[in-house]
């Protein structure tokens, strides 16, 4: 039962009445219930894993709240300094204790059901290199529904309140609705418990202004999905899949229009998810923050895909360097390096830890290794050469603010975002080298005038002008949406007949131009495979 399928419109129009019908004190049950039949139906012989996750870490939650409680009365009561910074530090020990537990726990089941094959694939290969004998079995387990994506957020939720962030869940069965929450179990977002949980819990009364915003934010993820997104996905996976068949130029095409896929695809995704959950009167986390208008590396990872981001900054980033043994790194590398490049070096190394990690959880290939490391390389070596781009700029007399000088920095972020998708998209590491070898080595710029790449790979002329359309009509609301104008407040603010027939023009948009039908199988969202 997919977001997009006749099952889940109609279990969604069921949850729908039954939640508005009831008593307010009364809705997040209805949510709850809906989650688990969504996750019943579509993971059936897996919800035990999400059902460990849960109690391993409200149980942590709930230990955690203990033993902070005790520390406050603790030291409510106590006067003496001595005796006060002994008893904080045994009850540090033991905190630490419990979240080592959960995290070992709930990390350590992600790693051996999506990683284990992948590891021993390795090890083999490695064995085999060195001439040693023997070989570890082949092993590829099913992955439960959403698990790299509801594990973070359980996971973050324990670390929040062993940091003191907020109280823990009392309650079982409304912790259960936060980690299993059904919209964002497919392709998230990563939820923080302080944003979501209580508009989960309090229940909500109906607006209708709310519903309907909800309802346009679903038709405009669905047009992002079949309107754009199915059609470039035939050229991504033409040249992707088919990829000695392609070479030069077509290469260079084919990862421009997978990033332009991949982003009406996932953006089209969270635009769904938000919609629907604004039907029930929740906001979730924004987490697309118009991308390809970065300037740079650094700047497109705050705007993509930010839950993930986030978590990823928040949990290990940030607690690897600052940590003692990185202070002391920093230490030591200023002695060898000099003070600028020395301060620097903790600094980059948890950040290609932090990219290694964002890299591996989108998939347990090397690719993806290599996608983290080129993220991390890239952005660091940005952030080494900021000086030298400034003197340069201050040469040429560069207004660094004008708008050509934005919209450079705009196409060349793109540019390094598109060659970094030849590894996200590859059908494996050896393929991503193949096609940006043949990308950079082959000049071939007849391919576009020719014919021979346009038009064999499966679409026809109208498609490309629908793509066209598209991609104009996301450039432009995304430049609404950059100087702070919220379209569909606009639409909103309008007479009823122009509302109207902003709403009838976009499922006219959807119903004719979309990629669907009995004969047609739409691929399933890009981020649910992760």
């Amino acid at each position: 039962m997919g977001l997009v399928s006749f099952e889940f419109a109609a279990l969604l129009t069921v949850l729908l009445l039954v939640y508005y019908l009831l008593p307010v004190r009364h809705r997040w049950r209805v949510l709850l219930v809906g989650s688990y039949l969504f996750y019943l139906a579509n993971s059936a012989g897996m919800t035990v894993f999400l059902l460990v996750t849960t109690v391993t870490t409200f149980c942590a939650g709930r230990r955690l709240g203990r033993i902070n409680e005790e520390t406050r009365n603790y030291l409510a009561a106590s006067q003496g300094k001595g005796a006060r910074k002994e008893y904080k530090q045994s009850q540090q020990r033991r905190k630490r204790r419990v979240v080592l537990a959960a995290v070992l726990c709930n990390i350590g089941l992600l790693v051996a059901l999506k990683y284990t094959g992948f590891l021993f694939e390795s090890a083999n290969a490695l064995l085999q290199a060195i001439g040693i004998g023997g070989r570890l079995p082949d092993i590829g387990w099913l992955l439960p529904l959403g698990i790299s994506f509801y594990t973070l957020q359980a996971v973050g939720y324990v670390i929040d309140i062993y940091r003191g962030k907020y109280e823990p869940d009392q309650n079982l069965a409304q912790y259960m609705l936060f980690v299993s929450f059904f919209p964002q179990m497919i392709q998230g977002p990563i939820s923080r418990h302080d944003q979501l949980a209580h508009q989960l819990y309090e229940g909500h009364v109906f607006d209708y202004r709310r519903v309907t915003t909800g309802a346009q934010l679903v038709l405009w993820g669905l047009i992002k999905k079949f309107v754009l997104a199915e059609r470039l996905a035939v050229v991504a996976n033409g040249v992707f899949d088919n990829y000695l068949n392609y070479a030069g130029l077509s290469m260079l095409i084919g990862a421009a229009v997978y990033g332009v896929q991949v982003y009406a695809d996932f953006s089209g995704g969270m635009d769904l998810v938000g919609g629907i959950a604004q039907l029930f009167g929740i906001e979730i986390t924004e987490n697309f923050a118009r991308p390809y208008f970065a300037r740079s590396l650094e700047e497109f990872w705050r705007r993509w895909h930010i839950t993930l981001g986030a978590w990823m900054r928040d949990y290990v980033f940030y607690p690897v360097s600052l940590s003692k043994t990185f202070a002391r790194l920093g230490k030591r590398t200023k002695t060898y390096f000099g003070a600028q490049t020395g301060k620097r070096i903790p600094t980059f190394l948890a950040m290609f830890l932090t990219f290694l990690l964002v890299g591996v959880w989108h998939g347990a290939e090397w690719k993806y290794v290599a996608y983290g490391i080129w993220n991390a390389s890239i952005i660091s070596s940005s952030i080494l050469l900021q000086p030298v781009y400034g003197r340069l700029a201050d040469a040429c007399h560069i207004k660094r603010e004008s708008p050509l000088w934005r919209l450079i920095c705009m196409v060349r972020t793109f540019c390094l975002v598109s060659l970094g998708r030849f590894f996200a998209r590859g059908t494996s590491l050896h393929a991503a080298l193949v096609m940006l070898k043949s990308a950079f080595t082959v000049w071939n710029p007849e391919v576009l005038t020719n014919g021979t790449f346009l038009f064999p790979i499966g679409l026809l002329l109208q498609d490309w002008l629908v793509i066209l359309f598209m991609v104009l009509l996301l450039l432009a609301v995304g430049l609404w949406q950059e100087r702070g104008i919220c379209l569909r407040e606009v639409i909103a603010g309008q007479r009823l007949p122009v509302r109207w027939a902003v709403y009838v023009a976009g499922v006219l948009l959807l119903v004719l131009f979309g990629m669907y039908g009995p004969d047609y199988e739409a691929a399933s969202f890009v981020y649910q495979q992760f």
